[in-house]
């Protein structure tokens, strides 16, 4: 298993899209956050990903899929991490609103 530090242009379009996403539900539900919720964010992003890097591992190691030589993207990790912290703000949002 390599690290790739080289990849798609898409890659930041995907990671970016998570993040924008992220940021916009956080302001449109900011009357109701908090500090406290700012750190349950941050540590759900932290387990979240511990949980995709043992999928991952696992997954790979047992050949339920591969990554071909050097084309495993580091920024895969960051994008996961910000996927996480979007799911947990429309998670949130949805159970405010319906």
């Amino acid at each position: 298993m390599a690290l790739d530090f080289h990849f798609s242009q898409s890659w930041y379009a995907l990671f970016f899209a998570f993040l924008l996403a992220w940021l916009t539900l956080a302001i449109v539900r900011r009357k109701s956050t908090g500090k406290k919720e700012a750190k349950e964010q941050f540590i759900l992003g932290l387990l979240g990903s511990c949980a995709l890097l043992s999928m991952e591992i696992f997954a790979t190691s047992t050949n339920l899929w591969n990554y071909v030589p050097r084309n495993w993207p580091i920024i895969l990790w960051p994008t996961y991490f910000v996927a996480i912290l979007f799911g947990y703000q429309l998670l949130r949002f949805v159970e405010k609103f319906f």
